[in-house]
């Protein structure tokens, strides 16, 4: 609590609290628009302006302006001068020694905010320090002109020198000063822009009159001058350019000269957004620099559309050089678009020679659409859907928010939505993966949170307030830019045009069947022998990162296991190979995922410590353990159904026939994975021979005895040493890292294992050890004595769930 801030709540509350219209401010102590916009509804009062609103908009403005400015030795209206006090004070500024004056002291505070905004002081000594009506404004907004956290300072001083540049423009509006890109920076840009184009009526849109003269604005190395300041500082508002699909890449910084720093900035970002790579500033950079959609008619080979693709729609995309479409699963009651898959559709795409990436959306239109339930359930369905058209193993769903999400919604509303979805999807055996279409900031949240694959950003929706201020995600797969109407002779469609990344190509089959192990084996063995045609690091962990790359590359998995060789991918790539991404187990007949078996194996082979088998390690998160805080979360989220841990992992986790986010699937990758990373480190043996040994040299048949074994010591205290450390553990970054990543962040639960009192927790872990008791074949001996007295247990444990509830 500031006691300058509740002096300020308690004077505007008991001044104009009978006003009408008026809406008291809260006598807490704390800045905020509640206490700002009651300063604002006394000083519209003041001006005779009733009743009064929450909203310092062109009436209280042309009040304001009909006074001037107002500096030192005013004295016309004493509650005026103590509104800009009290509001100087709530900025963080020192308005006043005594209300009711503008004094030395006020005068000084307005110095200090003017000069914290880039503005000039207004003179010297008590000279200076007016505030004008725009000014005005400033000191009753929540805008912060000092740097705040996540600010940088060449952001900060971009923001000072557009305000400096323009303040006294009528159509530019003073913006914060707090090193944060925003839609208010945005905006002041490209306003400041507008005047120097020469624009008649600067608005900050980029409308016709903007493109017309942009056009005609292509610098390159060696000019210099204000419209290389504006375009140097559109490219720190985008700056890092992505590196993959990680968040770190190529930075840039404020600059008034077009050097060749600037020239590799542009190049990189120019290939990120699949520009032609010039180093200049051509008018589709300008356009993707300053607006969502970029150049709405720049050249796209993606798009998507609700009407069915016939084959005459079908030739006339090929025709037209595009090589994908989105399509969308579902249409839900009641909706007149009839956007649903048609049967045979997809048959006539890939005759076509096209490829297709599938779009879910259920409403999606509004705040009530977004929940933790809506989102499971929407998964739930997707995958049904997905199945029945027979769309392949590893596909991405897209999942739809239509419509302009606020921060505060996505945090409230939209990020528990994909959770749900995330959840949804691990319940049916994880065979598809979440992508989210939305905003730049919908996009940014949900992938970071939710940990969506891909990204399908709604870029032609520019004037969005998610695709204001916000840069392109780094996972980015398709950016819509333009919606329009297709003429095909007699047929009349409705075409969105998607630029494409490249990185989700899209699906050209369906009902493709799982290999079997012999063609896991082959490809296996084509990949290392590329490895060792590379020359380059460890051929079989090579191997390991090529499988993984696609769906466990980047961003946490670098930061976990180490990133990729990119080089070899290329590589690889150039050679024809791609990732597979599934086979068929010869010993159980289950689909496995090898992404999965090959990101667990990369894990375990970089990461094993030896000296320590008790400590679990980046290995375990990517494998078994990952699993295991994925999959207390889905047991937080069903407390109240499973009060009681252990019965949920006893009836969930691991078992053949039952859904879940730990399934009977993922424990067999789990198990595989180690035994692979084990041979290959501690047995001397290359990849393929290991690979060949568990899938056709029966070593898949004691697989669980040797992970047991081999993992966990084969005793039940290793293993729920273990199973404690990874839940609990807060002495490995990494380990701590994918506690709060996969159980807070993606999860959603925000009380993490260590929260939970030991009676609450052990159950669980000991459901986690029962589970590979019994699979390993050894349970009818050593977990003997756990079925005897398993109903006694499950009942104590029970009753200490129910004790606990009745006392929360």
């Amino acid at each position: 609590m500031d006691a300058k801030v509740l002096e300020a709540q308690q004077w505007v509350n008991a001044t104009y609290g009978s006003v009408t219209g008026y809406t008291r401010a809260p006598e807490d102590g704390r800045t905020g628009w509640s206490t700002m916009n009651a300063l604002i509804m006394g000083l519209q009062h003041e001006l005779g302006i009733s009743p009064v609103v929450a909203s310092f908009g062109p009436g209280t403005m042309s009040r304001l302006q009909a006074i001037g400015d107002i500096g030192f030795g005013w004295n016309q209206n004493s509650n005026i001068v103590r509104i800009i006090q009290h509001g100087l004070f709530c900025k963080g500024y020192w308005g006043a020694n005594g209300y009711g004056e503008y004094g030395a002291v006020t005068t000084e505070a307005v110095k200090a905010m003017r000069l914290d905004m880039g503005l000039p002081d207004g003179g010297i000594g008590t000279a200076g320090g007016q505030t004008t009506p725009s000014i005005f404004k400033c000191v009753l907004n929540m805008d912060a002109y000092i740097k705040v956290a996540g600010g940088t300072d060449d952001i900060r001083s971009i923001q000072r020198w557009l305000n400096g540049r323009y303040w006294q423009k009528s159509a530019f509006s003073i913006g914060p000063c707090d090193g944060i890109y925003s839609r208010d920076v945005q905006k002041a840009l490209m306003t400041g822009l507008q005047y120097e184009l020469g624009i008649a009526a600067p608005n900050g849109n980029f409308g016709p009159a903007t493109q017309a003269a942009l056009r005609t604005k292509n610098l390159g190395q060696g000019d210099s001058g204000v419209l290389v300041e504006m375009f140097s500082a559109a490219c720190v508002f985008n700056s890092p350019v992505p590196s993959g699909t990680s968040d770190t890449g190529t930075p840039t910084t404020w600059r008034s000269s077009y050097d060749a720093t600037l020239v590799e900035f542009v190049k990189a970002f120019q290939k990120f957004s699949r520009l032609a790579e010039s180093g200049r500033s051509d008018y589709q950079t300008w356009a993707q620099l300053l607006v969502s959609m970029g150049d709405a008619d720049r050249p796209a080979t993606g798009s998507d559309t609700r009407f069915e693709i016939t084959a005459s729609r079908a030739k006339y995309l090929r025709d037209n050089l595009y090589e994908v479409v989105g399509r969308y699963l579902y249409d839900p009651p009641g909706s007149t678009l009839d956007k649903e898959i048609k049967p045979g559709e997809l048959k006539t795409i890939f005759d076509a020679g096209l490829k297709v990436f599938p779009i879910y959306q259920d409403n999606a239109r509004q705040l009530s659409d977004f929940t933790y339930s809506a989102g499971y359930t929407h998964a739930l369905n997707a995958h049904t859907l997905a199945v029945g058209y027979g769309f392949n193993r590893g596909t991405t769903i897209y999942f739809a928010v239509d419509y302009d999400a606020t921060q505060e919604e996505i945090d409230s509303a939209i990020v528990p939505y994909f959770h749900g979805v995330a959840a949804g999807l691990a319940y049916n055996g994880k065979r598809y993966i979440h992508g989210v279409y939305g905003s730049r900031n919908v996009c940014a949240n949900v992938t970071k949170r939710t940990a969506a694959r891909y990204s399908f950003v709604s870029g032609m929706s520019w004037g969005f307030s998610g695709n204001l201020g916000f840069p392109l995600p780094a996972n980015w797969s398709y950016n819509q830019i333009k919606e329009f109407q297709v003429t095909n002779g007699s047929d009349v469609f409705d075409l969105d045009r998607d630029v494409v990344s490249g990185a989700d190509p899209g699906q050209n089959s369906v009902n493709r069947p799982a290999g079997p192990a012999d063609g896991f084996i082959n490809y296996i063995a084509s990949l290392l022998q590329l490895a060792r045609e590379y020359g380059k690091g460890n051929a079989n962990q090579l191997v390991m990162e090529y499988v993984r790359h696609r769906s466990y590359g980047g961003g946490d998995w670098d930061f976990l296991i180490g990133e990729y060789d990119h080089g070899f991918r290329d590589f690889a790539n150039s050679r024809g190979m791609s990732v597979m991404e599934e086979f068929k187990d010869p010993f159980t007949g289950h689909e496995l995922g090898a992404e999965h078996l090959m990101a667990s194996a990369n894990g375990h082979f970089v990461a094993w410590k030896p000296s320590n088998p008790r400590s679990v390690n980046e290995g375990d998160v990517a494998g078994w353990g990952g699993d295991l805080l994925t999959f207390y979360a889905d047991w937080r989220h069903a407390k109240d159904t499973y009060p009681s841990g252990y019965q949920f992992a006893m009836e969930k986790l691991a078992k053949v026939g039952v859904a879940a986010s730990f399934g009977f699937n993922d424990l067999i990758e789990d198990a595989d994975a180690w035994l692979i990373a084990d041979a290959v480190r501690n047995n001397n043996k290359d990849i393929l021979t290991a690979v060949q040994d568990l899938y056709n040299g029966g070593g898949g048949l004691r697989r669980f005895q040797r992970y047991w074994q081999g993992r966990f010591s084969g005793n039940t205290e290793d293993a729920k040493f273990l199973a404690h450390n990874i839940l609990t553990a807060a002495d490995d970054k990494e380990v701590v890292a994918a506690q709060v990543g996969l159980i807070s962040v993606r999860g959603g639960i925000l009380t993490l294992p260590a929260m939970l009192d030991y009676d609450e927790l052990e159950p669980f872990e000991k459901g986690f050890v029962d589970t590979l008791l019994a699979r390993t074949g050894e349970e009818s001996r050593m977990a003997a004595t756990y079925r005897k007295n398993h109903e006694t247990y499950l009942r104590a444990a029970n009753a200490r769930a129910a004790a606990r509830a009745q006392k929360d």
